[in-house]
């Protein structure tokens, strides 16, 4: 609970409650408040000031600001209509009586047999027994290998579900998964790991400690689980007879069932007690209400192969629908849209929405959110196994994920030079970032499966298109993953664009994750590339990429030359924005080089362009950097009035990252001049906003104020 992290926090900084209060400016009865577990929800700016005051960094403090976070709540639907299964029920709830411990529970059956559907209803019957939320994640275990579900990223969303804001989530899985099982030590949660491949792939993900139970389900035993971690095993067979009656009386009636005895018997011998092909049976019955039930028993034979039950369900569709049913065997998943299924149909939205419903109604899909359709793995196989190669309508697929995916891109990232052509419709930033969340996924798995197709020249566009979304997210190991399928796939096709462009967008995670040396080679090819293309502009990109590298190794000088020949190519090409954010690096660099007097003049000539065209951003940055030097020459006044200014633009241009960088220099800038009360104001406003991002900085900013208090000048 908060209240004992708080109290526990405290003590050790031997901190009396009227001394926390002085420190972080509230009150002796608020704190207390939060002690005693009278308030259990305290504002973010409230969790800033008391980690602050704590001195908390590092991952005590991400323990400390994600303890109170709201609980996730992230179970499917609940499966209607379920019935049966009395038995497997009371053995889950008898975990809910054990002592305080983490407790996993491995439901293991064939395929079909019910385990995602007793999980969830489970999960759903319990949820109010867990306070602290619910996790779920779809590990897709035995799905094609690509799709099969990264635990780092099960690990990702985890974390951030529970209040780890995105650029604040570690790199490594190992780190990922150190700083789940302390979030997770203080909580009582259920999760549920669906679909679970093997051991290797659960055990990331398991709580260390606390009072959270585990529900993980799979075709394999996870025989690992019950040594690593005491898992209890519940083997999950096909239903009984009397149960399977149940569950066809639940779906299409009991008065039906007890008008012809016999072909209910016929049908439950036929489905062989396995609940998807019994439901999908079901499906049909009730699509047709006025059949007798004998009319469906005709061509039954005793089989559990799902397969047959497939092809049976896929026979009662009319052509257009069983046709869209083959087609999206050729989508990566995991879910389709109406416009992707449409455009892979080549057909309007508005009768694929329609055969959609139908396919849901046959439980050949299952509708997760409105508009949003998910097969399950096993049919999706099925699917792919019927589907004869279409490769026009594996083009319109891509084609229409990189219309939608360009049109996003080009939002989020409105001053990248575009190797795509111009989007028909432009979308706005919000659009796309909710595009991106939705179908980052979907973007991903169509990377690795055009390049699987020949399709390479979309594999290094959607690539191209996913770098504008997980670069401002820091997710710069999905990024590089992509990055080097689209490499692979440009050199394949033999693309100069292809080759220049997955090279600069690899680089530049690398340079992110450190790889320098890989980074700087990568980025050589780019603008080697560009410059046999005549591309200025993207022998210009290459350039500034490849001075922030040779900054980064020391070679302050090197990249000073480097900048000021990507000035000149962005002259040639006419790209004025790119000129200017160029000098301002140059001028940047200068200063870091104590060249003052040219980083002045540099950048006030960028300064002058930006005006010019309007580019907020861009002067705030070019502002920054001249209050850098200004005040670097002692020039206090030019540098406040520059570092004032550019934080106003910056909050007016919406960077918040760069608002928050730009208020810490005021913070120096202050500090310099004599003035401790606005250096800590301006820290403090930095902190917050580095706080609201999940930037480490936060840290960097708080040990600027922690100095300035243990200065004896400044009492």
């Amino acid at each position: 609970m908060f209240s004992r992290l708080l109290a526990g926090h405290r003590r050790r900084a031997n901190l009396t409650q009227e001394a926390l209060a002085e420190r972080t400016g509230l009150s002796v009865r608020s704190l207390r408040d939060l002690e005693n577990g009278r308030v259990t929800r305290p504002r973010p700016s409230t969790l800033a000031l008391l980690a602050d005051a704590l001195a908390l960094t590092g991952a005590e403090r991400e323990l400390f600001l994600a303890a109170v976070a709201g609980g996730p709540r992230q179970l499917p639907l609940d499966v209607p209509g379920f019935s049966g299964r009395d038995a497997e029920l009371a053995e889950l709830d008898a975990v809910l009586d054990q002592p305080r411990a983490v407790v996993v529970v491995t439901i293991a059956g064939l395929a079909g047999v019910g385990k995602t559907a007793l999980a969830v209803h489970w999960a759903h019957r319990v949820a109010d027994r867990f306070p602290d939320g619910q996790l779920y994640a779809d590990l897709r275990g035995f799905g094609p290998a690509p799709a099969v579900t990264d635990p780092a990223e099960v690990l990702r969303a985890f974390l951030e579900a529970l209040g780890v804001a995105p650029a604040r989530v570690p790199a490594g899985p190992d780190a990922r998964s150190a700083l789940l099982r302390g979030l997770l030590s203080d909580r009582r949660m259920l999760v549920v790991l669906d679909n679970a491949r093997d051991d290797e792939q659960v055990r990331p993900l398991l709580p260390g400690a606390g009072d959270s139970v585990v529900v993980v389900t799979s075709r394999d035993r996870l025989a690992g689980l019950f040594t690593v971690a005491g898992a209890r095993p519940l083997r999950l067979g096909v239903l009984g007879e009397g149960e399977a009656r149940t569950l066809l009386a639940a779906r299409i009636g009991a008065d039906r069932l007890a008008a012809d005895p016999t072909a209910t018997g016929a049908i439950v011998a036929a489905t062989a007690g396995l609940p998807l092909a019994l439901t999908m049976v079901a499906a049909r019955v009730a699509f047709h209400p006025t059949f007798p039930l004998a009319a469906f028993t005709g061509d039954l034979g005793v089989t559990a192969d799902l397969r047959w039950v497939f092809s049976w369900s896929y026979g009662a569709l009319a052509a257009p629908a069983a046709r869209l049913f083959r087609l999206l065997g050729l989508h990566p998943g995991p879910e389709v849209t109406v416009p992707v299924a449409a455009a892979l149909a080549g057909r309007p939205v508005t009768p694929t929405a329609e055969l959609l419903a139908e396919l849901a109604r046959l439980h050949l899909l299952i509708e997760q959110r409105p508009g949003r359709f998910l097969l399950h793995d096993l049919v999706h196989d099925y699917a792919a196994a019927i589907a004869e190669p279409d490769h026009p309508a594996r083009d319109r697929l891509y084609k229409h994920l990189l219309t939608e995916a360009g049109s996003a891109a080009v939002a989020v990232q409105p001053q990248w030079l575009s190797p795509l052509p111009p989007p028909a419709a432009a979308s706005t930033p919000e659009e796309a970032r909710r595009y991106f969340a939705a179908e980052h996924e979907v973007l991903t798995a169509a990377v690795r499966q055009a390049a699987a197709d020949g399709f390479d020249t979309y594999a290094w566009r959607l690539a191209w298109c996913l770098a504008a979304w997980f670069a401002p997210s820091g997710r710069w190991q999905d990024n590089e993953a992509v990055q080097r399928i689209a490499l692979d796939a440009a050199r394949r096709c033999d693309d100069p664009l292809g080759i220049a462009t997955a090279c600069r967008m690899l680089a530049r995670a690398e340079t992110r994750l450190g790889r320098l040396d890989a980074a700087e080679k990568h980025l050589t090819e780019a603008h080697a590339r560009y410059r046999d293309l005549g591309d200025a502009g993207g022998q210009a990109q290459a350039l500034h990429n490849l001075a922030e590298v040779r900054q980064l190794t020391g070679r302050v000088e090197e990249a000073i030359a480097t900048v000021g020949d990507a000035v000149t190519l962005y002259r040639q090409a006419g790209h004025r924005d790119g000129e200017a954010r160029s000098l301002n690096a140059r001028g940047w660099l200068f200063a870091q080089a104590g060249r003052y007097p040219e980083a002045i003049d540099c950048c006030a000539a960028a300064l002058t362009v930006q005006r010019e065209r309007g580019d907020l951003n861009g002067q705030a940055a070019t502002l920054d950097s001249l209050a850098f030097a200004y005040g670097r020459q002692g020039l206090s006044g030019e540098a406040a009035a520059a570092a004032e200014e550019a934080v106003r633009l910056f909050g007016r241009s919406g960077d918040r990252y760069h608002e928050a960088e730009a208020r810490g220099r005021l913070g120096d800038l202050h500090r310099a001049a004599g003035d401790p009360e606005s250096a800590a104001r301006s820290w403090r406003a930095a902190i917050r906003i580095f706080d609201d991002l999940g930037d480490r900085a936060a840290d960097e900013m708080r040990r600027r104020l922690a100095s300035l208090t243990a200065d004896p000048r400044h009492p």
